[in-house]
């Protein structure tokens, strides 16, 4: 199974980007989706972008995540 997470892309140069997910930053390859721009949300899985994403889809997902995260620390 694989495990993609939501980020947000805070700046882009070329075919590579910096993208926040939970506070943290990483790289992501933007060759997978067209028309990226600063501020788009993505799942990023193993490096990549793999897709465009709402704000509303990945303020979700989050929330999803973090509510597991609370269930497994009790």
């Amino acid at each position: 199974m694989c495990l993609s997470i939501p980020a947000r892309i805070v700046s882009i140069d070329g075919c590579m980007a910096e993208v926040s997910a939970g506070g943290a930053i990483f790289k992501a390859g933007l060759h997978m989706i067209e028309n990226a721009e600063v501020g788009d949300y993505i799942l990023l899985h193993a490096g990549f972008a793999i897709k465009k994403i709402s704000e509303k889809e990945a303020e979700e997902t989050l929330r999803l995540f973090e509510e597991i995260n609370d269930s497994l620390n009790e």
